[in-house]
């Protein structure tokens, strides 16, 4: 079946409206191979965060945790702009096809990394192509639907990130704990086959028919102004090194990058993110909020599993568990408020509501302790999920509806742009508040532990128990088979050969496996204390934005004005 043969045949620089041209059966297809390079792209993020701690452990960088994502946000946020522009010219089928064959290279890669550097490295390549991924999946609806009959669209759409959300931990830890990390990434390889058949086989060029052309010199600034920006933001570096020439000297790259771009945009009428949009008061409003609201979830999606691993002891399959009740939570509340959207024409509501659930998520999920379970665990992550499912698609159809037709693709992908700005922003910053918590509990909760120690064990204990090792490896385990980096029963093993009583020894051995499992408890919480201000912010720029009627066409609009 030639499905582009309902495409019409138009003049030079008339758009084409694929809302009232193509057919529905056309429309269910073309949404499926989106959907489904959009999965490949989503169950990349939760498959790997279950498998982190593990892969932290066997690589030994913690100080590099937070940049295994931040990598990936890095090039995948720059990217998304200059992507959206491309797809406008040749078609989305050719940009999500060339974003799945950068997407399947940087796994592989992954997959095959022998240092916590080069999986940085490698994950920027993901990145690179996950960005050609969602630019084009989120553009999609828009070509496809008015703003009337979108919202239930939207919904589906995150019903794609919550089933990766189900699947992703349970198969990232399953692998994790059978044959090992690397799969976690070579399972995409079977997994993208299937969306390049698909997609190939069943979508259409989907090309808008307008002529548009790619700001090469913006993208080049855009770039210049984001990535030494964000490589400022590491946390394996002391308070006094962020006065250091490298820093400032980045800091000052960015600022160029950003002023150099900003006159550059103003003045092309093909600019990656056009600045009429920013004379709207309800786009600028919106993006704001995404940049909180990225980071806020980031936040609770990357440093769980730390917890649940080198705080609580589960496996990361057990871990992956856990994160579940946040998977169910996003399907049954997206989907809900979707058709609720889609039936009364009201988001607003939609999206301060899903707010106040976030808020109070991110404030259970800061009260976890030691003695929590991964009941505990699944309960807050619930709640947190019922405010993420229904702000995020809500975030995108608001800001689609508030800017012209014309402008659509730029004003969805400058708010991705935001939102991924934001999470990048998120695990940098917070992975700088984890380090520097686990840094100062590991001191403070160990310290009494070891004045306990007889003379005799005290070096060996110092080895197993150093903090700077801990940061890097994780938790210290009893039991073999419950070893992420250390084990405790090889520690015990040494001391059978000193002049210590064995039971005394093993005393003091768990005592130093509760010191340091209290010490990840309140390093992750910690990192929940400073997400949740951003929740109140995303809440308070929300209760400010003005509700526009959905339009029922795809038709032109006046000009962007001030409001």
């Amino acid at each position: 079946m030639n499905l582009t043969a309902t495409t019409p045949v138009t003049t030079p620089g008339e758009r084409i409206d694929y809302a009232s041209t193509l057919s529905p059966r056309t429309k269910a297809l073309v949404l499926a191979g989106v959907m489904m390079g959009l999965f490949l792209a989503a169950l990349d993020q939760t498959i790997v965060a279950t498998a982190l701690p593990r892969i932290v452990a066997e690589l030994q960088g913690m100080e590099l945790f937070a940049w295994t994502s931040t990598s990936y946000l890095l090039a995948s946020t720059t990217l998304v702009p200059i992507y959206g522009k491309l797809s406008d010219s040749f078609g989305r089928k050719a940009v999500i096809l060339a974003g799945i064959g950068i997407f399947l290279l940087g796994s592989v890669l992954c997959g095959l990394a022998g240092s916590m550097l080069a999986l940085v490295i490698f994950r920027g390549i993901q990145g690179m192509g996950a960005a050609a991924i969602t630019s084009t999946a989120f553009a999609v609806p828009a070509d496809l639907f008015v703003p009337a009959e979108r919202a239930r669209y939207q919904g589906i759409f995150g019903t794609v990130f919550a089933a990766s959300s189900i699947i992703g931990p349970i198969l990232g830890g399953t692998l994790t704990d059978t044959v090992g990390w690397r799969w976690v990434f070579f399972i995409n390889l079977p997994l993208g086959a299937i969306a390049v058949a698909f997609i190939v086989g069943k979508m259409p060029r989907l090309h808008s028919g307008v002529s548009s052309k790619v700001d090469w010199l913006g993208a080049f600034l855009l770039i210049v102004a984001t990535v030494p920006f964000l490589l400022t933001l590491r946390g394996d570096r002391p308070l006094e090194a962020w006065l250091s020439p490298e820093v400032l000297g980045m800091l000052a790259l960015s600022l160029v990058g950003l002023v150099l771009f900003i006159l550059v945009e103003r003045r092309t009428p093909h600019a990656i993110i056009p600045f009429a949009l920013f004379r709207s008061r309800v786009f600028v409003q919106i993006c704001l909020t995404s940049v909180c609201t990225g980071a806020a979830f980031f936040a609770a999606l990357l440093f769980l599993p730390v917890l649940a691993v080198n705080g609580l002891g589960a496996t990361a399959r057990n871990a992956g568990v856990a994160m579940m009740p946040l998977t169910a939570a996003v399907v049954l509340t997206s989907l809900v408020t979707a058709r609720w959207v889609a039936r009364t024409g009201r988001y607003k509501v939609v999206i301060v509501g899903g707010l106040v659930m976030l808020c109070l998520g991110l404030f259970l999920l800061s009260t976890l302790s030691v003695e929590s379970t991964l009941w505990d665990i699944g309960m807050r992550t619930f709640v947190f999920g019922c405010g993420m499912g229904p702000v995020l698609p809500m975030l995108t159809l608001s800001i689609q509806n508030a800017v012209p037709p014309d402008q659509v693709g730029s004003a969805t992908a400058g708010r991705q742009f935001f939102q991924q700005l934001g999470q990048a922003m998120g695990s940098a910053v917070f992975g700088i508040i984890l380090t520097s918590a686990l840094a100062h509990a590991l001191t403070n909760e160990l310290e009494p532990v070891r004045t306990e120690v007889p003379v005799a064990m005290r070096e060996r204990f110092d080895h197993w128990f150093d903090p700077v090792r801990l940061q890097k490896g994780g938790m210290v385990r009893e039991g073999p088979g419950e070893d992420h980096g250390t084990g405790g029963e090889r520690l015990m093993e040494e001391v059978r050969a000193l002049a210590v009583e064995e039971t005394k020894a093993r005393v003091l051995v768990r005592a130093g496996q509760e010191a340091v499992s209290r010490s990840f408890v309140k390093a992750v919480t910690r990192v929940y204390d400073w997400a949740l201000p951003l929740g109140l912010c995303a809440l308070l720029l929300a209760l400010f934005t003005r509700e526009i009627p959905l339009r029922k066409a795809n038709r032109p609009e006046p000009p962007i004005v001030s409001e």
